[in-house]
């Protein structure tokens, strides 16, 4: 095994790391917010680390490329994504708003 490849399973053993954690902050959490808030932050890291694992082990350019592609459009989709599912909360939830002043 060279370093490169296990760096790269560092890589991708953090993501699928940050992935358990997202998930179990999704089953653990009360309010939809707040497991939002949990699903889009383990989304993008744990994107991010298993990527970079592959990117790591890419052979040539053009896989590399693909590679670094998909963490882009993670990065722009996800909190845009999170963001309008957030505003559908809040507009059909009329509990949130109540939630929101007691604290």
């Amino acid at each position: 095994m060279s370093i490169r490849e296990i760096i790269a399973a560092i890589c991708i053993v953090i993501g699928l790391f940050v992935f358990l954690c997202s998930i179990l902050g999704i089953y653990r959490f009360k309010y939809a917010m707040n497991r939002m808030h949990a699903a889009a932050l383990g989304d993008t890291m744990g994107i991010f680390f298993v990527v970079l694992g592959l990117l790591i082990l890419g052979q040539d350019i053009f896989h590399m490329a693909k590679y670094a592609l998909i963490i882009l459009f993670f990065w722009l989709s996800s909190p845009i994504s999170t963001h309008l599912i957030a505003k559908v909360e809040l507009l059909t939830n009329k509990d949130c708003e109540e939630r929101m002043k007691d604290r």
